[in-house]
């Protein structure tokens, strides 16, 4: 560090990062400050300059950095502290001491308590956040997630969920080599297994039975009328694996959001605009479900839907090291369940690169909407898309009333609801109703069978999957009762 250095350090003497001290006598406050910094994202503490900045220098001797090296033993746990001396003038220097933050090891004491930054001052932290980081500190040899699911056994996971999953991450190249076809090896080899004992995290993912011990893994979605929660006009909460509460998420999404759209010069066909994009909406729902603190036993997932918003909400607040504000910006990919993570990323859902938010941000940018709005809300982390859900389906009336009645199926969509009864891939539905354009038969037929949540995908995270088939829902079984009546 030069002199140059220190001038530049001292004009910038508001930040949050700097703290500047004149003697070794104002030893305590400076490594309280140090302290705090450990527990926040580092910085400098200068002896030498005054608070408005301007470079004295002291004199220095090996006595005081002994003075220094010495307060520093009282940083628990032990802390490394850089250690800097500038020239200033004859006789006098600058000592910088610079410590790193977000280290895994702390929260750090000074001589038994915790310190914190604040704007740029410096406080004792509270009790309950300094115990909330002590947690964080063990969470990576045991969490929730990778404890023992007591009294689970391989018959209570769902053998055919795990394989489905498997092919899925055999599709997109993330899970490669043999598996084999043992329960038992394939839970091994997820590490949803330890010593034989089946881990929480494969019940979220694999479970069949979620009460009474898992209630939190819970799903409540709901459309209301107007702009609070008076009035319901739908309501479903479910129970299930991981992936199957995404599938009907994005389910009761296709089922209640509507598809407005339009004429455009130079295209026989309308072109339809999603109120939300439907690879951002599953992005949050995915977030939600992977980050959300399970050990919170009566939380859930819930997805709430407006007149003019659609709120995603999880129990339990964002990670330490991640506040609303950072996700729209670069970050670190900060994870509460890295097992169940992993699963996701196998599956092609997640990257590990902590960029979901940015992306979700970029696609609503594209799409033309309000970019997304991240709070944190009486222990929960909300996602709010702000978006005309009731205006929009206003403008998309006419459209929604093109499929899913009895006056608007074609012959040759009932044909392949019919044929959906047991699940189809794309190729036997194409001889169904005798076309050979797959691009044609998706968009004019396929497409809104599936917006209108009469048919839904057996891999909707892949809809180009060569494992994909296509399974007639409640809602399509009544349309076909309702045909069959005419």
């Amino acid at each position: 560090m030069k002199l140059n250095d220190l001038k530049t350090l001292a004009v910038h003497g508001e930040s949050e990062r700097l703290e500047f001290k004149r003697t070794t006598g104002e030893m305590k406050e400076a490594m309280q400050t140090l302290c705090a910094f450990l527990n926040g994202s580092g910085g400098d503490v200068l002896f030498g300059v005054r608070t408005d900045g301007t470079v004295e220098g002291q004199e220095v001797s090996d006595q005081t950095l002994h003075e220094v090296a010495q307060a520093a033993d009282r940083f628990e746990p032990p802390a490394h502290l850089s250690i800097r001396r500038v020239r200033v003038k004859t006789g006098r220097e600058v000592i910088a001491v610079t410590v790193d933050g977000g280290f895994n090891a702390g929260p750090f004491t000074y001589e038994g308590r915790a310190y914190e930054r604040v704007s740029a001052t410096t406080r004792r932290m509270p009790q309950p956040k300094y115990e909330k980081l002590l947690l964080d500190r063990a969470h990576s040899k045991r969490r929730w997630e990778n404890e023992p699911a007591e009294g689970v056994e391989l018959r209570d996971i769902d053998r055919d969920e795990v394989f489905r999953i498997v092919e899925a991450a055999k599709s997109v190249g993330r899970l490669i080599g043999p598996v084999g076809a043992k329960l038992s090896d394939v839970l091994d080899r997820l590490k949803l297994r330890r010593d034989g004992m089946v881990l929480q995290a494969a019940v979220v993912l694999f479970g069949k039975e979620f009460l009474p011990d898992y209630p939190q893994c819970e799903l409540r979605m709901a459309r209301f009328r107007g702009t609070d929660k008076t009035e319901f006009l739908d309501q479903r909460n479910l129970r299930a694996p991981a992936f199957k509460l995404i599938e009907e998420a994005q389910l009761f999404c296709q089922r209640h959001f509507p598809l407005p759209g339009k004429i455009v010069s130079g295209r026989l066909q309308r072109v339809d605009t999603p109120l939300i994009p439907p690879d951002a909406m599953r992005e949050i729902l995915v977030n939600a479900l992977i980050h959300r603190d399970y050990s919170i036993a009566g939380g859930a997932i819930s997805l709430a839907i407006f007149d003019d918003r659609v709120e995603v909400w999880s129990a339990g607040t964002y990670p330490t090291g991640i506040t609303p504000d950072k996700l729209s910006k670069s970050h670190q990919s900060v994870q509460r369940n890295p097992i169940i993570a992993d699963i996701f990323h196998r599956a092609g859902l997640i990257e590990k690169w902590g960029r979901g938010t940015n992306r979700v941000i970029e696609m609503c940018q594209q799409a033309g909407i309000a970019t997304p709005k991240f709070e944190e809300i009486t222990g929960a982390a909300v996602v709010t898309f702000n978006v005309n859900v009731l205006g929009a389906q206003q403008t998309a009336g006419h459209a929604k009333a093109q499929v899913g009645t009895k006056s608007a199926l074609s012959r040759h969509q009932v044909a392949i609801l019919e044929a959906c009864r047991a699940e189809q891939p794309l190729v036997q539905l194409l001889q169904v109703v005798g076309r050979t354009d797959r691009t044609k038969f998706r968009n004019l037929l396929i497409r809104p069978l599936l917006q209108s949540g009469l048919l839904q995908l057996t891999v909707p995270e892949k809809p180009q999957s060569r494992m994909q088939r296509y399974r007639l829902t409640p809602a399509g079984e009544a349309a076909l009762r309702e045909t069959s009546n005419e």
